[in-house]
């Protein structure tokens, strides 16, 4: 099941789905998320009636959505190495077992508010580790110019599965009770697994060679040298900790202000996935008529609407229909972080980028339901609900220093591997041996400001593909002789530079610094002199214009 047959559907905004895997998996995830709202529903109104309820059914959001903060990242990092279809087979199973231990200890009377809490957090954990590889696996089903496309429809998914779980939760835990909703989310997880195991993933390259921990620190320092990606981050983190109020808070207000049953929760819960589905159908325009900013700030402004109502209105049918807004605005924004996010992030370390997403998203919403919930039970529902409303505003306006970095042209992410293999004198070099890199570079004067301007963006890239230290130096002597230095902490990582980690869009950085230079730049590889190989002395491995 690969990626042919998409040509029929054009560019619209259904065109993931002529792809069979795409279509298999989507679907199976449909499910899931439709049992995994069931279950948020039930296990909530389990607690709506509890002593401390705003706290409380904060506390299942939270339980379910901390877990990222701690589990993501080694999550990526497995997800980078490893075979994602067999994590994410593995991972279901248990998430079965757990949701089926769950409704039995449910169906027995036994789920007291910590039992349930802690089998949310474990859930939340199984959740936290399955992520980075079920977005990982995304550009892998699809071509690359239908990821907008793909993220929709997935961000559609969630939100469809949000107008119809918390419905049907609402109707069998007045029909059965709580124990019935946590069954069908285990026998969703089952289905997962079943359409994980029947995916046929084409023969992909062997990325074990990283090894776990310089994994996970080359993961970091990718992040934290990709400016796209980091400002990406921090408009997520400024939009999710406000909003999460909203979800946090919904319950208790459709019980204790509202006077609501399940179902009625339900019910506000399904007007905000219905707008969703609304968003999803409707975003291909809206990012054909407008930019990722202004999309970003109206969704802020929107969902802060939407927040105001929830805390001002008394009637279900007024509240329900503004949160149909509120939740194509949630949808709008989701779907444009995840998608600049996709398009930025190479394959050899997205799994590892989107797990960073991750912590900030959704470790922002576990933190914010905590700190709304405790708000709300120390100031008032209301107040609390207003509170973040204003600071999802003031978040929103912040647009105007901090906003996205959008690419003036497409990025190619695409693995180039144009850097020959360093020619080797000695016989052989550890892999856990540093390597400093020099390369020499002469520039015609008039061309040296230049060319001091093209080696910026280059020194976010040797940090991005592994450099930890990285210097441009001139001859006081020779003004037109110019050197950079930069160091790897292995010789094993530098390898990697040079042929999995450089794209097609660091190498046209280079491209540019070359195009300055007068003649083909040299290159140098040295070793530390008291290396643990058999040559004495300082060590330099031959290198060559290896660029």
């Amino acid at each position: 099941m690969g990626m042919q047959g998409t040509q029929g559907y054009g560019q619209s905004s259904w065109a993931p789905m002529a792809v069979p895997a795409f279509r298999l998996l989507w679907l199976a995830q449909m499910v899931s998320n439709i049992g995994t709202w069931m279950q948020t529903v039930g296990a909530q109104w389990m607690l709506v009636h509890q002593p401390n309820a705003a706290l409380l059914t904060s506390a299942v959001q939270a339980a379910s959505l901390l877990p990222v903060l701690f589990v993501s990242l080694p999550a990526g990092v497995l997800a980078d190495l490893l075979d994602r279809r067999h994590i994410l087979l593995a991972l279901s199973v248990a998430m079965a077992v757990l949701a089926g231990v769950l409704a039995g200890l449910t169906g027995a009377g036994l789920a007291t508010p910590t039992v349930l809490l802690l089998i949310t957090f474990l859930m939340g954990c199984g959740q936290a580790l399955t992520n980075p590889a079920w977005q990982a696996i995304q550009p892998e089903l699809v071509p690359r110019d239908l990821i907008p496309q793909a993220a929709s429809l997935n961000s559609l998914n969630v939100n469809v599965a949000r107008a119809v779980g918390p419905a049907l939760a609402g109707l069998l835990v007045a029909v059965s009770g709580p124990a019935t909703v946590f069954t069908v989310n285990a026998v969703s997880f089952v289905v997962v697994a079943l359409a994980v195991y029947a995916w046929h993933r084409p023969p992909q390259s062997l990325r074990g060679s990283e090894a776990p921990v310089p994994a996970l620190h080359a993961g970091v320092r990718y992040v934290r040298h990709a400016p796209g990606v980091r400002r990406i981050l921090v408009r997520s983190a400024l939009f999710v900790l406000p909003a999460s109020a909203l979800w946090a808070l919904l319950p208790v207000t459709a019980g204790r202000s509202l006077h609501l049953g399940s179902g009625g929760y339900g019910l506000l819960l399904g007007a905000l996935g219905v707008g969703a589905i609304v968003g999803a159908l409707t975003i291909k325009r809206l990012r054909a008529a407008l930019s990722e900013n202004v999309l970003l700030a109206l969704g802020g402004v929107v969902f802060a609407g939407g927040t105001v109502a929830t805390a001002t209105l008394h009637s279900l049918t007024a509240l329900a229909l503004v949160l149909l807004p509120t939740g194509a605005a949630w949808l709008v924004n989701l779907s444009t972080f995840n998608t600049e996010l996709q398009l930025r992030l190479p394959a050899w370390v997205r799994a590892r980028g989107l797990a960073v997403y991750l912590i900030v998203f959704m470790g922002g919403q576990g933190i914010g339901s905590l700190v709304w919930g405790a708000v709300a039970g120390a100031a008032g529902l209301t107040q609390a609900l207003l509170a973040a409303a204003g600071l999802l505003v003031a978040t929103t306006v912040t647009l105007l220093w901090w906003p996205v970095i959008h690419p003036t042209a497409p990025l190619d992410r695409s693995v180039v591997s144009t850097w020959p293999e360093p020619a080797l004198v000695l016989d052989a070099v550890p892999d856990d041996t540093p390597v400093l890199v020099l390369i020499d570079y002469t520039v015609a004067p008039g061309d040296v400001d230049a060319f001091v301007a093209a080696m910026r963006p280059v020194e976010q890239s040797r940090r991005r593909t592994g450099a930890v230290s990285w210097e441009l130096y001139r001859d006081s002597a020779v003004p037109e002789h110019f050197t950079e230095a930069f160091q790897v902490a292995s010789w094993s990582e530098h390898l990697l530079q040079h042929s999995s980690r450089t794209t097609g869009y660091d190498e046209g950085l280079l491209q540019d610094v070359r195009s300055l230079a007068q003649g083909a730049p040299t290159v140098r590889h040295l070793l530390p002199s008291a290396s643990r190989s058999s040559a004495e002395g300082a060590v330099e491995v031959e290198g060559g214009a290896d660029q």
